[in-house]
């Protein structure tokens, strides 16, 4: 249901956003400019993954400590560090200049696979690196060895279970060690059978979880510019702000992080339930069923629920695709119950059928929470806990922190799924497109949480850039990811009484990073011509 967005034609059988249909091909000085680019993100994946060795989130027991030239890394925490920030800088401006060529509305702009390319050149040498900006990798290591040994990860942690003195205990974070695994039983059982493979080796498992997360980058990647081309936004710049961004590369790619394998299941379950969706406008005409439709509505719902059952964000999205299967039915309230109650069929039907077949049973329901023991600032509910307990404490009324941070976590746990459910009713009354709805509530109920982590955006991020062409959203995009994305250590680990190591690291970076902007300098994009058609918004 596309508003009647596209172009006429196609591309290989497949139709084209009008932005692709007017854009041109670079010429010569900017494909110039797009093989510097290319060069100057490589450079810096190459530092990354060198100051890993150094900097990087090490199991206890590092391999590098025995090999020649690369045990002086870890030797060295101030230079490696510097090393890593450069990498980081470097990744981060290409990114920047990349998005240059790939701007919505541009007379020549990166083609698809140009973009493709380039992101194959950057995320290469992110897949040799040292965990990084997160350990979580060492505690899906320990939960899996749990479900292997025929524990529950839902009841008992890595140090009860495996005991202090196991090699995966001791390269879980402390802090996680006494808790159950938060993770569903979906991701559980692959990572029983990573540890089938790997055993107790730590590096190989590591190397097999990684491969993990990027089969679900591979499906991001593959869905972007699908939905993107579906809802009326110009893939290439999808696939920039969606899979090419810096927090997705350091945190799915580089940081091993099981969000990967959740997105891409919610993406591509979004997709194949479009399938066969016919298009038209907010108001109809809704045309005739086409063969195949049902069939394709529930694949789409069971490859989203078996995101959900890696990490429970990914079920917001069959209420979003519920709302476009309502839209094409009728668009009435009666299409919406009946829609809601065939997708909740098949959501508990592949839940039970998941956490039944998996012998972990239905555990994880209640350790979803478990990340709520930690109280950091960068959540908002929990630093509105924070700040009213210490303006209790300057008024001398006591010490309330603990309390003050229960309460505005419990206000932002109805909140968040308040704001959700406004978002769904906003795109069922077309108010809102679907797809920007499902972005806004992922991010509403995340960002209103106990726990906010850096990767935690991307829940957000990733969908809206396959929906939402609005120039300021990109670029208020792109100012959140490249501050996060340089502003994190990517050691994983916290500075306590070491922070001055910060600075000096910081200031070799930026001296490096310099240097190579003067090189390169000839060849930065500059403003990009414009055409008059730039961007569509529409949706199934």
């Amino acid at each position: 249901m596309a508003d009647g967005v596209e172009a006429s034609g196609g591309v290989n059988g497949r139709p084209v956003t009008r932005a692709e249909a007017t854009s041109q091909p670079l010429d010569a000085r900017e494909r110039r400019q797009l093989d510097v680019i290319r060069r100057f993100g490589t450079v810096g994946a190459l530092l990354l993954a060198l100051g890993s060795l150094g900097a990087g989130a090490a199991p206890v027991y590092s391999p590098v400590w025995g090999l020649p030239v690369f045990s002086l890394f870890p030797r060295m925490n101030t230079v490696s560090l510097a090393i890593a920030f450069a990498g980081v800088f470097m990744i981060v401006l290409g990114w920047l200049g990349l998005g240059r060529l790939s701007m919505p509305g541009r007379a020549r702009m990166v083609s698809l696979p140009q973009m493709a390319r380039t992101l194959v050149m950057w995320t290469a040498p992110l897949v040799l690196t040292v965990p990084m900006f997160s350990k979580d990798v060492y505690s899906y290591l320990a939960q899996s060895e749990i479900a292997a040994r025929g524990l529950d990860p839902y009841t008992v942690g890595p140090a009860e279970a495996l005991g202090n003195a196991d090699i995966l205990t001791k390269n879980v974070p402390t802090m996680w060690r006494e808790t159950p695994s938060p993770y569903g039983p979906l991701f559980l059982v692959i990572g029983r059978g990573i540890t089938w493979i790997t055993g107790d080796h730590v590096v190989a498992g590591v190397a097999f979880h990684r491969l993990l997360e990027l089969f679900g980058f591979a499906m991001i990647v593959w869905a972007l510019p699908r939905l993107a081309r579906r809802f009326g936004i110009n893939p290439v710049s999808a696939l920039w702000l969606g899979a090419a961004n810096p927090l997705v590369l350091f945190h799915l790619v580089v940081g091993v992080h099981n969000e990967a394998l959740a997105i891409g299941l919610m993406l591509v379950g979004i997709e194949l339930g479009l399938r066969r969706m016919p298009r038209c406008g907010p108001g109809g005409p809704y045309p005739p069923w086409q063969p195949g439709e049902l069939l394709w509505y529930g694949i789409g719902a069971t490859v989203i629920t078996l995101g959900a059952v890696v990490k429970i964000p990914a079920a917001l999205a069959l209420g979003f695709l519920g709302v476009m299967i309502a839209r094409r039915w009728g668009g009435r309230w009666k299409h919406l119950l009946l829609t809601a109650g065939a997708l909740l069929v098949i959501f508990l039907a592949v839940v039970a059928v998941t956490s039944i077949g998996s012998g972990l049973g239905f555990g994880w329901t209640a350790t979803l929470n478990t990340a709520s023991t930690i109280k950091s600032w960068m959540a908002p509910m929990t630093a509105l806990g924070f700040g009213a307990g210490g303006l209790g404490i300057l008024l001398g009324l006591g010490n309330h922190i603990d309390a003050a941070i229960t309460v505005s976590r419990m206000v932002g746990t109805l909140l968040g799924p308040l704001l959700a459910a406004k978002l769904l009713l906003d795109s069922f009354r077309w108010r809102l497109r679907p797809m920007i709805g499902l972005g806004a509530a992922l991010g509403a109920v995340l960002v209103f949480g106990a726990t906010v982590q850096p990767w935690y955006l991307l829940w957000a991020a990733i969908p809206l850039a396959s929906a939402a062409g609005n120039t300021r959203f990109r670029m208020a995009a792109t100012v959140i990811s490249a501050a996060f994305a340089v502003a994190l250590p990517p050691t994983g680990n916290s500075f306590d009484f070491r922070t001055y190591l910060l600075p000096y690291a910081y200031v070799g970076a930026a001296v490096v990073v310099v240097v190579a902007l003067f090189v390169v300098r000839k060849h930065v994009p500059g403003r990009p011509p414009r055409i008059t058609d730039t961007t569509f918004l529409s949706s199934p």
